[in-house]
């Protein structure tokens, strides 16, 4: 696949490479384009979060809190 880079993205290419982080350019743009999917997944349940709580789906911290510690065995206190 072929692609062209402005100058400033090649010059952030060319220092991670630099970097010895990276074997290659591909790397490079794969790592980036791995983020930026994670980004997306993120702004994504934030987004859903946001929605759920604007709908009352939602309940208070200490009931949520206080289950969580009941399956895993954790003192209230801890």
């Amino acid at each position: 696949m072929a692609y062209a880079l402005t100058e400033e993205l090649d010059q952030i290419v060319r220092q991670k490479l630099a970097s010895g982080e990276y074997v290659n350019e591909e790397a490079v743009l794969r790592a980036a384009l791995r983020l930026l999917d994670e980004q997306e997944e993120t702004v994504a349940a934030i987004a859903e979060g946001y929605e759920d709580v604007q709908a009352g789906r939602h309940r208070p911290f200490d009931e949520a809190d206080a289950e969580f510690r009941r399956q895993h065995n954790i003192a209230q206190d801890a």
